[in-house]
């Protein structure tokens, strides 16, 4: 299998493609003015404390306060405590050798949550205007904060340094018993007292002098972030993490990944000078690839990165599937496409739903879709085959980074879904709500808007009256009343006997009418009852 990197850098924006033998499988976008927040840390200041939802908001300076559940407030909260005000202070030193790292998108390597009931997360001792040491986890959602942890990772090329957590971990990705065992015993003898550390995947077969170096750069990160958290004033930036492309590097740059294409010179030179300083065996996989033509042209990403924009999702024996968002969850539905005979309908159906399986995995990594997400496959008679789909959507999530949950398919064929969420999904990202149709797709027909205002020229005339008035409403509107031979509008003039004037507005909604008074020029306003 052939794994490239290929990079697409403008004025604008940067784009990450991942593909394997052609076929795209991982796609990043970095705005300048959205810069990535997961993995920063701040010193912030408890806004409010809210047990009923087992909850604390921290203030730290952004438009929204950031979110901490509970369940993010970490064991050794009361060390980062201590040291805000007390550089002696003392932890425990007992050691877990459990393995808890697991190496997820550009996101830190942090101790998965439990399902553990809400009665078992203690009310933290936290109170209004407390300082805290706080790292974004998850990016804002619409109109939601961050959500952040009191567990502080910094993560590095080959490691995550945990500082007061003293536990050693190996990424479950790293399966070779021999491996996992040699990188846990490097940890141990490199890792300084009252710090843990997670190996992570691409540490793989590297050595201990690598590891060793990448611990130092964490080290150094760390006390840096020590003496900026005691010397400002919450709420404060301590420590930013890398930008998209260079987390993606950092993360995803393995050993299975035959070149890295970059189309910038200056982005090319900074990348490469990063790998020189922690991994130079691999400088030579980096290439500055120049072309008359786009990078992503060049390499056939435009057109699938397309795919990722559109509802509507073709499979290879002619069916598809329909991606829809919705404010509470995302909806899948699968179709054939195709008749198929009765005779044949369990078995095409089963091929469709296997081969629509495999690209919904696949579609919610590219597009980062995060949160509930309900699929509806195509009707299967046969209990084995049922299970035949599922497993197959197991098998899938597996190779993705984010925590997947998947329920077994209901009587309806219904396969119910959670996806880790971090970070806007790239419709979000690269899209705005249309201003037409509000985000719904739909404009009113030309009967309804005609409907619409003739029932407001029956109210204007029975509360005022005035008989001689300016409509002001959206371009496309306008168009639609005074096309034809007979126009609306001059239908409407004779019937009700009055004089009026249109005039197109974009600045007015499409579904939406102001009257202007033609006598005083002022807006004319309506009651609702």
């Amino acid at each position: 299998m052939i794994k490239e990197i290929i990079i697409n850098s403008s004025s604008s924006q940067t784009r990450v493609a991942i593909t394997e033998d052609g076929n795209l499988v991982d796609f990043f976008v970095d705005y300048p003015e959205n810069r990535r927040m997961v993995g920063d840390i701040y010193l912030g200041k408890v806004a409010r404390v809210l047990p009923g939802i087992r909850a604390a908001f921290i203030d730290i300076g952004m438009k929204h306060d950031a979110f901490l559940h509970f369940s993010d407030i970490g064991e050794r909260t009361q060390q980062f405590q201590e040291m805000l005000g007390d550089d002696d202070s003392e932890v425990d030193e007992d050691e877990d050798e459990s393995s808890n790292g697991t190496d997820k998108i550009i996101q830190p390597e942090v101790k998965p949550q439990s399902e553990t009931p809400k009665e078992q997360f203690p009310v933290p001792r936290l109170s209004k205007g407390q300082e805290i040491l706080i790292q974004i986890i998850k990016e804002p959602v619409n109109n939601k904060g961050v959500r952040v942890t009191s567990s502080i990772s910094i993560p590095g090329r080959f490691c995550v340094l945990l500082p007061f957590d003293n536990k050693v971990g190996v990424s479950k990705r790293i399966s070779d018993f021999r491996e996992r065992k040699r990188l846990r015993h490097i940890a141990r003898s490199i890792l300084p007292k009252n710090y843990g550390l997670i190996i992570r995947t691409v540490a793989r077969n590297q050595t201990e002098e690598a590891l060793h170096d990448d611990l130092k750069n964490l080290m150094k990160a760390w006390a840096d972030i020590e003496d900026t958290a005691k010397s400002e004033t919450p709420p404060a930036l301590v420590y930013q993490d890398l930008n998209t492309t260079s987390s993606v590097i950092r993360d995803l740059f393995s050993a299975d990944v035959t070149k890295v294409f970059i189309d910038s010179r200056k982005l090319y030179r900074q990348i490469k000078n990063y790998v020189q300083l922690v991994q130079p065996g691999v400088v030579d996989k980096i290439e500055n690839f120049r072309t008359s033509d786009s990078i992503f042209d060049s390499f056939k990403i435009e057109e699938q990165i397309k795919m990722l924009m559109g509802r509507k999702v073709p499979l290879p024996s002619g069916g598809y599937v329909i991606i829809e968002h919705t404010e509470a969850m995302v909806v899948i539905d699968v179709n054939s496409g195709r008749y198929a005979k009765s005779k044949e309908q369990e078995q095409n159906s089963l091929k469709t739903d296997l081969e629509a399986s495999r690209e919904i995995a696949r579609q919610l990594r590219l597009r980062d879709i995060g949160g509930i997400i309900v699929v509806d496959f195509i009707d299967l008679e046969d209990e084995k085959n049922r299970k035949k789909v599922y497993d197959e959507l197991k098998k899938e999530f597996r190779k993705d980074r984010a925590k997947v949950s998947i329920l077994p398919m209901s009587d309806f064929g219904l396969i119910q879904i959670t996806r880790q969420r971090i970070r806007q999904n790239i419709m979000q990202a690269m899209k705005e709500v249309c201003p037409y149709c509000s985000g719904t797709g739909l404009l009113t027909k030309h009967s309804h808007l005609v409907y619409n205002l003739e029932d407001l020229i029956k109210k204007l005339k029975r509360q005022t009256k005035e008989r001689s008035f300016t409509i002001k409403c959206h371009s496309i509107v306008a168009d639609k009343l005074t096309e034809g031979f007979f126009k609306t509008i001059t239908k409407l003039r004779f019937k009700y006997f009055i004089t009026l004037k249109l005039q197109a507005d974009d600045a007015i909604p499409p579904d939406k009418f102001m009257f202007i008074s033609r006598k005083t020029g002022k807006e004319i306003t309506l009651e609702t009852n």
